[in-house]
């Protein structure tokens, strides 16, 4: 099944990058996965019908699979080069979003997580910041590639994050919603003093990763450092005058 369509930017020698949407209302602030203007270059978003944050995130997105591999398809054959989508709990799809479609398919902000824990030193470990600890499964974590053992920490218990993203509501209080995601890396780290990088599975995490890596003095990853490496292969970027575009 088809979804809305929005395109952002135009530039044929930059690749564009396809983002499959949830079905949501909630605002998408500077630095979402879902506004435009978050991104350096040019987006290609379709919103999957059918696909809310509960449904998602809460019942593991089951019934969604071929709304998903339709939109995928349908924003290849539209001219984008690569695709990903606004939940990192899609890591479920990611291989049958990557054959379905033929391009290449960075389905969850949690396939960072091999890389980022070679970066790290002897000793030191990734914790995973996630919009719901309670539903992220071992399955979850087992698609994307994150290493068993790594520590998980939700917002789930947060006055304003998890509660505005998952039940949808038409308002957010912007810093409140900080405050969870800041206190839920202190628990993180409190429970794993070892952590030498924080991980945030949630796209819609990454504007309070700043805040996050001032607080606690470490390295944060998040869907925006994920998907600028990705499309930076898509398209990689032009350095000699007299190179083809």
């Amino acid at each position: 099944m088809r979804g809305r369509e929005v395109e952002s930017g135009n530039d044929p020698a930059t690749a564009c990058l396809g983002i499959l949407m949830l079905e949501t209302r909630f605002p998408r602030i500077t630095g979402d996965i879902g506004n435009p203007e978050t991104w350096p270059f040019p987006v290609r978003f379709c919103t999957v019908a059918g696909a809310s944050p509960q449904r998602v995130v809460n019942e593991h997105a089951a019934g969604l699979l071929e709304n998903f591999k339709d939109a995928a398809t349908q924003l290849v054959r539209d001219g984008a080069d690569g695709i990903s989508t606004t939940c990192g709990f899609l890591s479920l799809f990611q291989n049958e979003l990557a054959a379905a479609c033929d391009a290449p398919v960075a389905a969850s902000s949690l396939m960072q997580a091999p890389m980022i824990q070679a970066l790290l030193p002897p000793g030191r470990k990734l914790g995973i910041l996630t919009i719901s600890a309670e539903t992220l499964s071992p399955a979850h974590l087992a698609a994307a590639g994150v290493p068993e053992g790594t520590p998980v920490v939700g917002t789930d218990n947060g006055k304003e994050f998890s509660r505005a993203i998952l039940n949808d509501e038409a308002t957010l209080d912007v810093d409140l919603a900080e405050q969870d995601v800041v206190a839920a890396g202190g628990v993180l780290l409190d429970n794993n003093p070892d952590i030498g990088a924080i991980l945030l599975e949630c796209t819609n995490m990454a504007p309070y990763s700043r805040a996050l890596q001032r607080a606690y003095n470490r390295p944060v990853f998040d869907i925006y450092s994920f998907l600028t490496w990705f499309h930076a292969g898509l398209r990689p970027r032009k350095f000699r005058a007299d190179a083809e575009c």
